[in-house]
């Protein structure tokens, strides 16, 4: 591999995002379109709760790493986005507000109890990843945000326009994270820019996203095998009243 201007570089990292990006993921298609039922939805909304749950965590793992306090001071931008800086307030916050308007318990939401085994590993694998790598590769496995806004735009348009069990107070999680992603992503790709100057180096950047990419298609393979394929996973939501599971 030879070495990438900051252009090409950058390039390919978006050819990577409209490759691999779970917008493209069956199961994205079939929420944004309206070809879910509400407890296919709720099923979603549950299994990413724990993303949510852990993005803060993810991020207090780098801000542990960082060697300059300027590069901490950007980080913890991103802790007070999830955590909020008081109770109620916060992505993790608003989206309970979701899985509240979704008609899911919060105690069983916040439990995990339901949450499938796939989901589960694949964010405990980024949250690793995250922890264990380079500071430019965890640095980098965040760029996925430079594509968020477009899959935000598609399921908060599409969800209130074919479910009327969603109103815009559900979604309000997604609203300033139009604002915030962009901020957080272009921070992101100026510092992977200017710091992955070998091969070596790019190439983890280039893997850094690949990972993060198939961490979030996992998640997604994982819902539509269960939710729409019809292949039980044992203790898993159902929201029938069966033993083990949550009655929406």
């Amino acid at each position: 591999m030879t070495v990438l201007s900051p252009d090409a570089l950058e390039a390919r990292l978006r050819e990577i995002g409209a490759e691999r990006y779970h917008n493209r993921h069956p199961f994205h298609r079939a929420l944004h379109d309206g070809a879910l039922n509400r407890m296919q939805v709720q099923a979603w909304a549950l299994n990413r709760y724990y993303y949510q749950a852990s993005i803060p965590v993810k991020d207090a793992t780098l801000l542990a790493r960082l060697p300059t306090a300027e590069l901490r001071r950007e980080w913890r931008r991103r802790l007070e986005d999830h955590d909020g800086d008081a109770p109620g307030t916060g992505g993790i916050a608003r989206w309970l507000k979701l899985t509240d308007g979704l008609g899911l318990s919060r105690r069983y939401v916040e439990s995990l109890e339901g949450m499938l085994p796939a989901t589960g590993f694949a964010v405990e694998a980024y949250v690793h990843f995250v922890g264990e790598r380079s500071v430019l590769a965890a640095i980098a496995s965040s760029l996925t945000e430079l594509f968020s806004p477009t899959i935000i735009s598609e399921r908060v348009s599409g969800m209130l326009r074919h479910y009327n069990f969603i109103s815009e107070e559900t979604l309000a999680y997604f609203a300033p994270r139009l604002t915030q992603a962009p901020r957080d992503s272009d921070f992101a790709l100026a510092y992977v820019r200017a710091n992955a100057r070998t091969p070596e180096q790019q190439k983890e950047v280039i893997d850094a996203l690949l990972f993060k990419c198939n961490v979030l298609w996992s998640m997604l393979d994982a819902l539509q095998h269960v939710y729409m394929e019809g292949h039980p996973a044992p203790g898993a939501f159902r929201g029938d009243g069966t033993p083990g599971a949550f009655s929406a």
